[in-house]
């Protein structure tokens, strides 16, 4: 058990929106430790991104990079500006260069209905999403980033890579998830979502599935193809619990997911490795409302309020798991009651506002 009640946050705030919503992310966590008396979350700000990349030349220093990996936890802005890229005409992402070089290969995406948070479906039971994505980050149709293979203007190749131990430990993870989750009394069932009708690739990573799977009898389990599995997230969301699939597959159904209970906004992550983890909102750097207060924070609070539960898991902190209660019960009591309001949605609360308003509420409860 660890010793000491502080720990170091490498902060990496990035572009556009990134910065605005970091800024109030530090604010709440700050009143957070203030309420609680008992941890102090020390943060270290650190270069990163599209607009060091244009001005500098590198978009992940090495000096940001080993600050990440001494520090307890990353939290993570957003990062990536249009308008500057590399030579093969790709975006600044240097978010996948720090997935592979924390090796933070489970990208877990909590999917969570907010009440009174506007939904596209109407059918009622879309109150009752409540999965996680688990996608696999360091391979799949991503491991040909920065190596893609281009002959003569005529043809580019990039490769599909599934290992058996890239699969392994994240169907692990998944179903290790799955198990917590049915501890906490939700379902504790897993689907593997592939495409092994048509790619070799992934009817490995299905066979490796169901061999792990054998090992977690208290677990269900099922394998539905992406296609069908795309289908059924939007008809029947409320019918899944933890799903864990490729690379590519993982960040296609991660933003469908998040549409289906309010949007990118509202949508969380954890980068999850076995030493280190980063914490982000799903969202991009939307330059378009950069500087407008008008992003929505909600996101990157969900994200801190996973980090705070992933370092009270690793530290066996209690203080640690009360906050990130504290801090998820006043963003959905906030929606819920309609205090909080956020202009993304039609509402008068800018980035700063909704910031205050789950400070004032905290400071209550």
């Amino acid at each position: 058990m660890r010793q000491s009640n502080e720990f170091q946050i490498a902060v990496l705030p990035g572009d556009g929106i990134g910065i605005e919503v970091m800024d109030v992310c530090l604010q709440v966590l700050d009143a957070l430790a203030d309420k609680s008396g008992a941890f102090k979350l020390n943060f270290q700000h650190l270069p990163a991104g599209a607009g060091h990349f244009r001005d500098t030349g590198t978009a992940l220093p090495e000096e940001t990079l080993e600050a990440a990996r001494r520090a307890d936890a990353v939290l993570f802005g957003a990062m990536g500006l249009p308008e500057v890229r590399t030579a093969d005409g790709t975006e600044i992402q240097p978010q996948l260069d720090l997935r592979v070089a924390l090796d933070l290969y489970a990208g877990v995406r909590p999917i969570r209905a907010i009440p009174g948070a506007l939904s596209p479906l109407a059918d009622p039971r879309a109150a009752e999403i409540d999965l996680v994505i688990v996608r696999e980050q360091t391979e799949g149709l991503f491991s040909d980033v920065g190596k893609a293979r281009a002959e003569d203007d005529t043809v580019v190749e990039d490769r599909m890579v599934i290992s058996r131990a890239g699969s392994e430990r994240v169907i692990d993870f998944a179903l290790g998830l799955a198990e917590q989750r049915k501890g906490d009394g939700r379902r504790g069932h897993v689907t593997c979502v592939d495409k092994a009708n048509v790619l070799a690739s992934t009817a490995f990573f299905r066979k490796i599935f169901q061999q792990r799977a054998a090992l977690h009898p208290e677990v269900a389990t099922d394998c539905m193809y992406v296609d069908a599995a795309s289908l059924n997230l939007v008809r029947a969301p409320w019918r899944f619990d933890v799903l864990v699939t490729e690379n590519m597959f993982g960040d296609i159904l991660s933003d469908l997911c998040a549409g289906l209970v309010g949007g990118m906004g509202l949508a969380p992550s954890g980068d999850i490795g076995d030493h280190h983890a980063l914490f982000q909102p799903c969202h991009g750097s939307a330059p378009d409302i950069a500087g407008q207060d008008l992003a929505n924070p909600t996101a990157m609070l969900l994200s801190a309020q996973m980090m705070l539960e992933w370092l009270a898991r690793r530290h066996q902190m209690d203080a640690l798991q009360e906050a990130a209660r504290r801090l998820e019960g006043v963003i959905h009591k906030g929606y819920a009651e309609d205090a909080i309001r956020p202009a993304e949605y039609g509402g008068p609360d800018g980035t700063r506002a909704v910031g205050r308003k789950v400070i004032e509420a905290l400071r209550q409860v």
